[in-house]
């Protein structure tokens, strides 16, 4: 319990660099620079002022202090969502050596969730350094755990998500982007150090979710058939709940 609770808090003070990563690191030509607050809607012009951005949500009237502009409730929900996600992760594995590259894991997925949702775009800035420290911290925890076959097994789920998608890239690009591609090499190193099955489980259930949220928003004509629904979400949601919840989805579905 005490893990699970020190992780939390761990989750939310990543969380609270995480808005500003999701800030910054979209804006071309802007190097990342915490702590420093200006909000997406300042102009380009408008200098930043050092803060973080929940401190600049907590003003009054949620202004932000730069251009007086009302900043989202994305400022409080993304440290509350990564508090709980560390949380989870650490019920999920405990005192496990995975569990570090596993924090970076869900930190990223958060950052990338409304990087797309917001912009329709998964920054290499974010996938590339996250796949650069992932694969060195699970091969850590495989040293460390002896468990060498994991990591093999990681390597090969990896390749074989990302095979999959762009193929699917190829098929139809207007449909998959390259994003989403590149995506899926981290989310599939992550479920398959679990266990291949981790691996579809985990991509279906970010396909299906694609699908009938996508197929909702249009059938109650919250978008039109020819609006772009980002797909990087969905993968991510489904990814985060194959690794939560896949043991127990595994063994239901393969009875």
């Amino acid at each position: 319990m005490i893990g699970v609770v020190a992780s939390a808090a761990l989750g939310f003070a990543a969380g609270l660099f995480l808005n500003v990563v999701i800030d910054w690191v979209p804006r071309k030509g802007q190097r990342l620079r915490p702590p420093r607050f200006r909000c997406p809607r300042c102009p380009l012009l408008e200098k930043p002022r050092p803060g973080w951005p929940v401190t600049a949500w907590l003003r009054p009237g949620a202004a932000c202090p730069v251009c007086g502009r009302s900043l989202p409730n994305r400022y409080w929900l993304v440290p509350v969502a990564t508090a709980a996600l560390f949380g989870a992760g650490a019920a999920r594995f405990g005192a496990d050596w995975a569990l570090p590259a596993y924090f970076v894991f869900l930190a990223s997925l958060v950052a990338i969730t409304v990087i797309d949702y917001q912009l329709q775009i998964i920054p290499n800035r974010i996938v590339y350094p996250t796949i650069f420290v992932a694969v060195p911290l699970l091969a850590v925890a495989a040293a460390a755990s002896g468990d060498w076959g994991a990591l093999g097994r990681a390597l090969i789920g990896a390749s074989a998500a990302w095979l999959a998608l762009f193929a699917i890239h190829l098929v139809s690009p207007g449909g998959m982007g390259f994003g989403d591609v590149r995506l899926s090499f981290i989310l599939g190193l992550f479920l398959g150090w679990l266990s291949y099955s981790h691996v579809f489980v985990g991509m279906f259930l970010g396909f299906m979710l694609g699908a009938v949220v996508g197929g909702g928003l249009v059938l109650f004509r919250v978008r039109s058939r020819a609006d772009h629904v980002p797909f990087g979400p969905f993968l991510a949601a489904g990814a985060i709940l194959g690794v939560l919840f896949g043991n127990a989805l595994v063994r239901s579905w393969l009875g």
